[in-house]
């Protein structure tokens, strides 16, 4: 299910007067604001948030506060992200001052908010969002964690009205979403709670391998991938590489580290915070997607997934020319930072690739697995050969990575829409 979110919304409410900045503690328990929303219909309350509404029920209230609960022990108090219940126009990071509100979370009809299971609105008066959510969802994490994904980005402040980042937010909430569901993270946090430690993760592998030609991240209505674009984010979070530069806190270190009103892309950002160690954005994002290859990315319950699933996914990226010669179909050619994911079929044990194609800016790699272990070889200048042992399969990536462009998701430019065009000649396997 995707969860649609009307993020910059701005709603004009009166909210309590601010105070004058002062530099204090968060307490325990946040105040309540129910001019934030409306404030109709009291429910229930916790100590970080408060739920209204006539059709929400006590039972999903008490529900929906302990999965709300666990995600700001997770997220806000353990992982160091900036609090909803801070205005945005209050302190920033560092230098935070109150009041803390408790957030607010509306039960609301469907038809408040058609083809959405959930929102989160912004009252821009105060700086302050607020959740609205049909009520059969407001214990459901993958619902309620994702908006509260967009609350904590929108209260960190720095990518709003910034619309070359706009797509990446749906893409940000869903990954925080399948952190708290899936991953190991927010365990301890879920269990002060007293709810399930992991379930299933959100993976959609049908759209991200099988459309996985598309632009990285892609917020074309109706046929984009910015809800299921997140692995790339468990990717640099999890950094199986050891890239310097990436790792745990690189999600909101491109946040905080954004330049200021630049309108940037997030992979600008992210290009500058590998520096100079040696790997620029093009071996980042060639090397995610030769591990999304077997989905070998750090994730256990994203590579189960992808075990359960594999036979199913849709790989028909080239055409056979015969004689081991095979070009890209013009449908799938890999578009901007995106890329074919061809497994092959060793006759033999060794497998050598030649590539020619329309341009150089590219990245292609061979993955290798064997068991659970999975190595990789680098195609170079258009070759690439590896030896298998008994037992190893072998997978052919290859990534459109150009220059970094400046684009907007949403209204992705011609030019980066058109696929890189290469054949491959084979030998060794078939495809």
């Amino acid at each position: 299910m995707k969860y649609f979110t009307a993020l910059l919304t701005a709603q004009c409410v009166l909210a309590h007067p601010l105070p004058s900045p002062r530099q204090a503690t968060a307490p325990a328990t946040y105040t309540s604001n129910p001019s934030i929303g409306g404030g109709a219909s009291f429910v229930a309350e916790s100590a970080h948030f408060r739920v209204y509404g006539t059709a929400v029920t006590s039972s999903d209230a008490a529900k929906g506060l302990k999965i709300m609960e666990a995600a700001h022990q997770c997220f806000v108090v353990e992982q160091g992200w900036r609090t909803p219940g801070l205005s945005t126009k209050t302190g920033g990071i560092g230098k935070e001052v109150g009041p803390w509100y408790k957030m607010n979370i509306y039960g609301v009809k469907e038809s408040d908010i058609p083809g959405a299971a959930a929102q989160t609105w912004t009252d821009s008066n105060a700086g302050l969002e607020f959740l609205k959510v049909v009520p059969k969802y407001i214990a459901e994490p993958g619902v309620v964690v994702h908006e509260f994904g967009h609350a904590m980005h929108y209260s960190e402040k720095n990518w709003v009205d910034q619309t070359r980042t706009g797509a990446w937010w749906e893409t940000i909430a869903n990954f925080v979403a399948d952190l708290y569901i899936s991953t190991p993270l927010c365990v301890a946090a879920k269990a002060s709670a007293g709810l399930p430690a992991q379930g299933d993760s959100i993976i959609e592998l049908k759209k991200i391998i099988g459309d996985s030609f598309q632009v990285l991240v892609d917020g074309t209505s109706g046929s984009g991938n910015y809800y299921q674009a997140w692995p790339f984010l468990s990717y640099i979070t999890n950094n199986p590489d050891a890239y310097p530069g990436l790792g745990k806190t690189i999600l909101l270190d491109m946040i905080r580290k954004y330049q200021l009103g630049s309108n940037e892309t997030p992979l600008h950002t992210l290009s500058r915070l590998l520096g100079s160690g040696g790997v620029n954005m093009q071996k980042v994002v060639g090397r995610y997607w030769a591990r999304m290859a077997y989905v070998d990315i750090g994730h256990q319950k994203a590579a189960a997934a992808f075990a359960a699933q594999r036979k199913s996914l849709d790989y028909a990226n080239l055409d056979n020319k015969g004689g081991g010669k095979y070009t890209v179909k013009a449908t799938r050619a890999p578009r901007y930072m995106g890329a074919n994911i061809v497994p092959l079929k060793a006759s033999g044990l060794t497998v050598t690739v030649a590539i020619t194609a329309s341009a150089s800016t590219y990245t292609a790699t061979l993955a290798v697995k064997g068991g659970s272990r999975v190595r990789y070889v680098d195609v170079v200048n258009g070759s690439g050969s590896v030896t298998l042992a008994s037992g190893e399969e072998v997978s052919l990536v290859v990534a459109n990575t150009p220059a970094l462009v400046l684009y907007d998701p949403f209204s992705i430019p011609a030019d980066l829409n058109k696929g890189l065009t290469y054949s491959v000649q084979i030998t060794g396997a078939t495809v």
